[in-house]
Order: structure tokens, then C-alpha cells, then sequence
């Protein structure tokens, strides 16, 4: 693997990548330089200009002469396709993507409660503890009132139901979206207070870097 910064020499000597094998199975990484075995290829520049269908060593002679690496990005195509690029960076770019995308999905966590039009005080009060722990937590709670048979005629009882919960819940958060009817069902979404969020927030996205920091100083297999 090729570090940032630096330029490949185009041969992918000493590079450890995990392949599939020659009956097509699935690959936990793209072959590149002279782990492609095939006669030619469909090459692509770095730009992403289509150069051509070309044999395989003179796409490995392009990628040296431009100190880049040619990397298979479509390996079931007939020919494969394979792109001129600095692999190495694009792995980096890649690897700070998907790490971006887990911190931003563990920052907008949904919960979900779900209701029975009728419940008993002591399964409402239970009900309402998850509620408050979830957004004590910082987390929002989509809270769901299912409708049986002839109780879907009542929608006004799952709006008051709703209301009453928001009320009871209210010291820690606010409805972002307000009951509304989904099929046999009513939904509300609340949200922490502002305050309360950002706090858990912070705790979220400082636990997210140092899990990221973690996987990026462990090796790789």
C-alpha cells in the first residue's frame, strides 16, 4: 500500500492486497498494477478520460511513465476497466470518507417507541421511562400508536394519547414532527432539547474520533 504523499513505482511490488480468485469471486480490494491479469483492458485516465481498450502492458507502461498506478475498477466488464490513479491517496481520501459517514450516521440516532391505542397506566408509565432515557440520551424517539380494527375510526384518541406523552416528556423534549397518520398508524417524532443534543453530540463525535484514530493505527491484515 502506498502511503500519502508518495508515488508508486507503477510495479505494486510489495503491496499485501486481498484478491478474489480467477473464477470471479467477490474482492475485499481492487487488483492493481501487475495483479491484473488479463490481455487488455479498457482504460481510463486520471481524469477520467476514456483512452481506450489497450493490452495490459502498455496500460502498465502509461501508469509507470506517469507515476500512478492502474487500478481495475471494473473487474466483471468485458474487458475490465481499469483507471490510471494514485491508489494510495485514493484509499486515504476513501478510508476519511467512510469514516466522516459513520460520525455523521452515530450523530442522528432515531429511536422508536411503539403504543397500543388502549394502554394500561403501568405499560404507559414504562413506555415513558424508555422515552425519557432515550433522550436524556440525546437521542430523538419516534413514537408510534398503532390502530387495531374499528379503532382506526378514533384518530382522535391516538392525537391525545401523542399530546399527553409530548406533555409528560416535555422537561427534555420538544416534538419536532407532529402526530400525523400513516396507514394504521400515527406517528410523532420528539427531539432532545437543543442543549441536551449538543452536549451528547459532543460526547458522540469525540467517542466516533477515537475510534477512528484507533482503526487507523491498527494494522492491516
Amino acid at each position: 500500500m502506498t502511503l500519502r504523499g508518495s508515488r508508486p513505482s507503477g510495479t505494486g511490488t510489495g503491496q499485501r492486497l486481498l484478491t478474489g480468485d480467477s473464477r470471479g469471486e467477490a474482492i475485499s480490494e481492487p487488483r492493481i498494477n501487475d495483479r491484473i491479469r488479463v490481455p487488455e483492458v479498457r482504460l481510463v485516465g486520471p481524469e477520467g478520460e476514456q483512452v481506450g481498450i489497450v493490452p495490459i502492458g502498455e496500460a502498465l507502461r502509461l501508469a509507470q511513465d506517469a507515476e500512478l498506478d492502474l487500478v481495475e475498477v471494473a473487474p466483471m466488464a468485458r474487458p475490465p476497466v481499469a483507471k490510471l490513479m494514485d491508489y494510495g491517496k485514493f484509499k486515504y481520501e476513501s478510508a476519511q470518507k467512510a469514516r466522516e459517514a459513520r460520525r455523521n450516521q452515530a450523530l442522528t440516532v432515531i429511536k422508536e417507541m411503539r403504543l397500543r391505542l388502549k394502554i394500561d397506566p403501568h405499560d404507559y408509565e414504562t413506555k415513558k421511562g424508555h422515552v425519557e432515557r432515550f433522550l436524556k440520551g440525546g437521542d430523538k424517539v419516534k413514537i408510534t400508536v398503532m390502530f387495531r380494527g374499528r379503532e382506526q375510526s378514533r384518530p382522535e384518541m391516538g392525537y391525545r394519547l401523542l399530546q399527553r406523552l409530548a406533555a409528560d416528556v416535555s422537561e427534555l423534549g420538544v416534538v419536532e414532527s407532529n402526530p400525523k397518520q400513516d396507514g394504521r398508524n400515527m406517528v410523532m417524532v420528539i427531539a432532545p432539547h437543543r442543549n441536551q443534543a449538543a452536549t451528547d453530540a459532543g460526547r458522540r463525535q469525540a467517542k466516533a474520533d477515537k475510534a477512528a484514530a484507533a482503526e487507523e493505527q491498527a494494522p492491516s491484515a
